[in-house]
């Protein structure tokens, strides 16, 4: 999720800990361990931009990761904080939930987690985008009601409460939602006869009302949309997998690595002599263009050594105005 949701996230839980000993300083700290696993952005900075791809919300996503920096955070904000009644038991427990519900809430997305990790597990349950108002908005309410109250008022806990059941009740509607627009795509393919081995669905930007779904039909992936508004049937848009424009590249370690992160979810297109990597997992801006754009594609390069580079396409700042005008539009029903 973005950075306000797990700042958010990691505050109430650090009231929820330790709240009623320290104050706002449980929520300060809270919100710091919140966005401590996303640091590995940063770390990727440095690495080549495949291998940057491949560890992001992996080891600093994971349980091994918040049960080994929980006790040294902990043993170091309790040296800062000597006076305060906490403990480093305290302040180290406080870290742990701080540092854990971050990948539980990430896993929620499209991308997910290796919550597992060392183990090659993704957790992506895939039922809401990585920002989504209904979910941290409310959330954020209650905290600052919270907030403003003294550490021992009964209230204060009441609103740290009610936050966290409100943003995990709304959590739970997500995947009822998912549920009930996977049957809806599912309904529509047996309608129209469609035969596939495989279908993956997740909500468009900024809402659960609009639902996309990408189909596996062999040779060629199908994509459709579908709106809880919507009066006519649900469509697909075919994409030929052309994996065979790779030629020899196809099994190359860069294609391999990428179609493992995509989960097998990907095809190949060919633009101005030029290869794309293309990963559906995340769809198009706009599925109603007549040139389908995905919101990750990698150009392939070949070098020096015969292998394959990545440069991952780069975002129209114009082109993404006109797309949250079409998301707009969609939400509302065709």
């Amino acid at each position: 999720m973005d950075s306000l949701t797990q700042i958010v996230l990691g505050a109430a839980a650090g009231e929820a800990v330790l709240g009623k000993k320290v104050g706002n300083k449980a929520m300060l700290y809270g919100a710091i361990a919140g966005t401590i696993p996303d640091l590995d952005t940063l770390v990727g900075k440095f690495l080549d931009p495949l291998t940057a791809i491949e560890i992001h919300r992996g080891l600093s996503h994971s349980i091994v990761f918040s049960v080994l920096m929980a006790p040294i955070l902990g043993c170091l904000v309790s040296k800062i904080h000597k006076k305060a009644v906490a403990t480093w038991k305290d302040w180290s427990w406080l870290f742990f939930w701080g540092l854990l519900t971050h990948p539980l809430l990430d896993a929620h997305t499209t991308w997910g987690t290796q919550f597992f990790w060392p183990f090659d597990l993704r957790l992506a349950y895939q039922n809401i985008f990585v920002i989504d108002p209904l979910y941290t908005l409310p959330f954020l309410v209650f905290l600052v009601l919270a907030m403003r109250l003294p550490r021992a008022s009964a209230k204060r806990k009441k609103y740290n409460r009610l936050g966290l059941i409100v943003s995990s009740g709304y959590m739970i509607l997500t995947l009822i939602l998912k549920g009930v627009s996977y049957q809806k795509f599912t309904d529509a393919l047996d309608a129209q006869n469609i035969k596939y081995t495989e279908i993956d669905t997740r909500p468009a930007a900024f809402n659960t009302i609009l639902w996309y779904a990408n189909v596996d039909v062999g040779d060629a992936y199908l994509l459709g949309d579908y709106s809880f508004f919507d009066t006519k049937p649900i469509s697909f848009k075919r994409i030929a997998k052309n994996r065979d424009a790779l030629g020899k590249y196809e099994n190359s370690e860069t294609v391999q690595r990428l179609a493992k992160i995509a989960e097998g979810w990907y095809a190949i297109a060919e633009r101005e002599q030029h290869l794309f990597f293309n990963d559906l997992r995340f769809g198009v801006y706009d599925l109603e263009a007549e040139n389908l754009k995905f919101v990750f594609s990698y150009q392939l390069v070949p070098n020096q050594y015969d292998k394959l580079d990545i440069i991952e396409a780069k975002r129209d700042p114009e082109a993404m105005k006109q797309v949250l005008s079409s998301l707009w539009s969609r939400i509302w029903g065709n």
